[in-house]
């Protein structure tokens, strides 16, 4: 538009009156800050195949989460944040993102900061409450410490994105990082590095209702004890619709991390945590996840439409006697004015957060481990 406008022959006077309205669009819109405030509170309700004596008592009702989101702009630069506050059990306060950002124009951006890290499907590779298997292992909803740069074209999407690190919040010499962050990353001795992400999605058919797209990510592993930097890497194939009420997520992800651990310590399997707790995570595994999810609009009172859902994964570990995990969430949502519930029936085998051991679940796992279930009921005010 610009290249076409400077093209025209104006007089002088008309020239001036135009560099002059030009001159005031920005004063216009960038001199006044805009903030807007928002946020949830979060109760759950669950019951556990696993726990006999909340099985006794009928299952276990309380404060699940409160949040703040802040979104800022001022002469053009944006603000993206959310803190959370989980109970100490949780891992207590996080921040899960916070970000500054630009736009150039309509369809590119760039953001730095802590912001989610461009790999698979997004925002979410899943419809439930609990995500899906890949979340538990970093690799889905993550956010590190970088700088991303976003184009959004009319068919093609792509992002790519260094990052210097995950969330640090210690900066010592020699400090592990904390379990208190909201996405999974490689804690304990070992520290995530340099990574570097990119992302390519191809939108096709009736206003763009399928993506297909591939991710690649690649980084390195600073190894607190050897000083020595390993590497990880990860690669994703995925492909979402959505057709009507229906919508749909397939990926598959191939996952390596290569560690330089000190003499004794195993290259097998790598320490990732968040909420405040950490467990193992197989070092080289293949993962297959599924969704479907379709929409039934109601006019039940305040309750204006159902989601009904399933997701599925499986993690396949390539390591020789470690045994594969498995997840699958059916359930549905519904939506009540500023109130989402999250009503689901997630099973889970060898799985840290559902009947596992939260030790070793995710990397050598149980041959003798029993698919466990829990039923779930999340309710959120937002607003």
């Amino acid at each position: 538009m610009l290249e076409k406008i400077t093209r025209l022959q104006f007089s002088k006077k008309n020239y001036l009156l135009f560099l002059g309205f030009l001159m005031t669009i920005p004063i216009m819109a960038q001199d006044k800050p805009e903030l807007s405030i928002g946020g949830a509170l979060r109760y759950n309700y669950n019951l556990s195949s696993w726990k006999e004596g909340q099985k006794k008592r009928g299952g276990d009702f309380g404060y699940d989460v409160f949040r703040i989101n802040a979104k800022g702009a001022y002469k053009g630069i944006l603000m993206n944040a959310e803190y959370r506050l989980y109970s100490d059990g949780f891992g207590g306060g996080m921040l899960k993102q916070g970000w500054l950002g630009y736009n150039f124009n309509e369809q590119d951006q760039i953001q730095v900061g802590l912001t989610q890290v461009p790999f698979g499907i997004q925002q979410y590779n899943s419809h439930n409450w609990f995500f899906n298997l890949a979340y538990y292992v970093g690799l889905e909803d993550d956010h590190d410490m970088g700088i991303k740069y976003m184009h959004a074209g009319e068919k093609f999407e792509y992002q790519l994105a260094f990052f210097k690190n995950s969330e640090e919040m210690r900066f010592g010499n020699n400090s592990e990082n904390s379990a208190s962050r909201y996405s999974y990353d490689v804690t304990g001795r070992n520290k995530e590095v340099n990574q570097f992400n990119g992302k390519i999605i191809y939108k096709f058919g009736k206003e763009s209702s399928s993506k297909l797209g591939v991710s690649v990510e690649y980084g390195g592993l600073y190894n607190l004890d050897t000083q020595e930097i390993g590497n990880h890497a990860a690669f994703a194939a995925h492909y979402e619709i959505t057709k009507g009420k229906w919508n749909g997520k397939a990926q598959f992800i191939a996952a390596t991390n290569n560690t330089e651990n000190a003499i004794g310590e195993s290259n097998d399997v790598v320490t990732m945590a968040a909420y405040g707790a950490p467990y193992e995570v197989a070092a080289d595994f293949n993962m297959y996840t599924l969704g479907i999810s379709r929409n039934v609009p109601v006019t039940w009172g305040p309750v204006t439409n159902l989601q009904f859902y399933n997701d599925f994964g499986f993690m396949q570990k390539k390591t020789a006697g470690f045994t594969d995990s498995y997840m699958n969430v059916t359930g549905f949502l519904i939506t009540a004015g500023n109130v989402y519930t999250y009503v689901d029936y997630a099973a889970g085998y060898n799985h840290s957060w559902l009947g596992g051991n939260f030790v070793d679940d995710f990397s050598k796992g149980n041959p003798d481990a029993k698919w466990e279930a829990r039923f779930n009921i999340n309710i959120g005010y937002y607003f």
